[in-house]
């Protein structure tokens, strides 16, 4: 598995996951498309032109959820059962087309599942970068992960 088992995560540990993402105008309209979202601060550069920002702003929950994705391979790929929650969202910055993102993952808490014997529950904490190494995306994420086989 590329994922951790729960029994090898570690409280504080870091990940700077190596894989990023270039954003483009193709991701965001698709998304926008397929979430139903027809904001115009999303789609219309005409109108974004009058905007405080002079071009569209990548769709925010397209940004929670590559932030998240850009982590899976080092933390939760093939090892994860659900995710439980998320909260404590932000977007400090905005995200335009061809802003390239990395992902920072910390371990903020570990426990043992109450109902479950073969998983324990992690608490991420995922954080979203531009080029420019701004923070544009944070998320706590508890999510219930498988224990190694025996």
């Amino acid at each position: 598995m590329a994922g951790q088992w729960f029994e090898e995560f570690k409280l504080g540990q870091v990940f700077d996951h190596e894989i990023r993402r270039t954003v483009t105008e193709s991701d965001n309209v698709w998304f926008c498309s397929a979430t139903y979202n027809p904001a115009a601060i999303h789609i219309d550069a005409e109108y974004c032109r009058t905007t405080e920002f002079g071009k569209p702003l990548v769709n925010s929950i397209f940004t929670l959820g590559l932030v998240i994705g850009l982590a899976v391979q080092d933390t939760t790929l093939g090892t994860t059962v659900a995710n439980l929650g998320m909260t404590d969202t932000r977007f400090p910055a905005p995200v335009f087309h061809g802003d390239t993102i990395r992902s920072r993952t910390t371990v903020k808490d570990i426990r043992e599942s109450k109902s479950r014997p073969n998983a324990g529950i992690v608490t991420f904490l995922h954080q979203g970068f531009n080029q420019g190494g701004q923070e544009v995306c944070t998320c706590t994420r508890q999510a219930l992960m498988l224990r190694k086989p025996a």
